[in-house]
């Protein structure tokens, strides 16, 4: 296996052009973002990766216009990026703009990535007709099918998180089959290095199950850090973040930067 670097971004929110969303520009945002990436992390940035995954929530109202605006702001990256579906998002209009992205037979929008470092397995929980997600039997089998081809450390990659975070209103809207999801897994539980997921809006990490999770804040908007018996989910502006990631034979390091600060430098 060979070292790899790619970086991690999720919920996007983006809106049709001209419009804001909670008083902020979610293009304005995420161009910051791929300003930032393309300086630190292109072909002559001091840490170069190999491609972007953004981990759902791509629109906010799932419009055509704002798939299309997106389209056009991610041309800006200097490698690859591959793009996951969120509660957020509408699957078929999502499709009339990048309709080349890699989808199963019943059309979802999944795909396995083989890479020096394993297989990068990126899943859809898109469900309609509610903020929670699914993945379903078909889903499911899918998975189980990928992962029954190869021996290859495997990295997952979905918008719901499969763990609780004690959030209660965003626990209110889960992965609703998360257990289902764990017995395809189980078999394969040695060789899953690490899950990447979205939806939270919040920099953390843990393990389910035994396997290492991450996350991290969206582009524009944020879920407030309360533990309360809050059903309604608070939001607020703490910075937007992506996070830049490591892989080796021994390690897993995520880099979570909040690309909005500037802070002066000194020595140390």
């Amino acid at each position: 296996m060979s070292d790899l670097s790619f970086i991690h971004l999720t919920d996007l929110h983006l809106v049709a052009p001209g419009q804001s969303l909670y008083g902020l520009d979610p293009a304005e945002r995420l161009r910051a973002a791929i300003d930032s990436i393309c300086r630190r992390h292109g072909p002559d940035g001091a840490a170069p990766a190999e491609f972007a995954v953004v981990t759902g929530d791509l629109a906010h109202l799932g419009e055509v216009a704002a798939y299309e605006l997106l389209a056009d702001i991610i041309k800006g990256l200097p490698f690859p990026c591959h793009l996951l579906l969120g509660n957020h998002d509408e699957r078929e209009a999502f499709l009339s703009v990048f309709g080349g992205v890699p989808t199963t037979a019943d059309g979802h929008v999944q795909q396995v990535l083989s890479t020096a470092a394993g297989l990068f397995v990126m899943l859809d929980t898109n469900e309609a007709g509610t903020h929670a997600g699914r993945l379903g039997e078909a889903r499911l089998a899918w998975l189980k099918a990928s992962l029954a081809d190869t021996s290859d450390p495997v990295f997952l990659f979905l918008h719901h998180p499969p763990a609780a975070s004690g959030i209660v209103g965003m626990d209110q809207i889960p992965l609703l089959d998360a257990d289902a999801l764990w017995q395809t897994l189980k078999p394969h539980r040695q060789r899953i290095r690490h899950i990447f997921h979205g939806h939270l809006h919040r920099p953390l990490a843990g393990s389910w199950h035994g396997i290492p999770f991450s996350s991290l804040r969206g582009t524009n908007h944020q879920v407030t850090l309360d533990f309360a018996e809050n059903t309604k989910v608070l939001g607020n502006h703490e910075p937007p973040a992506y996070a830049f990631v490591r892989i080796s034979d021994e390690e897993v390091v995520v880099h979570t930067h909040d690309y909005l600060d500037a802070p002066e430098g000194f020595g140390m």
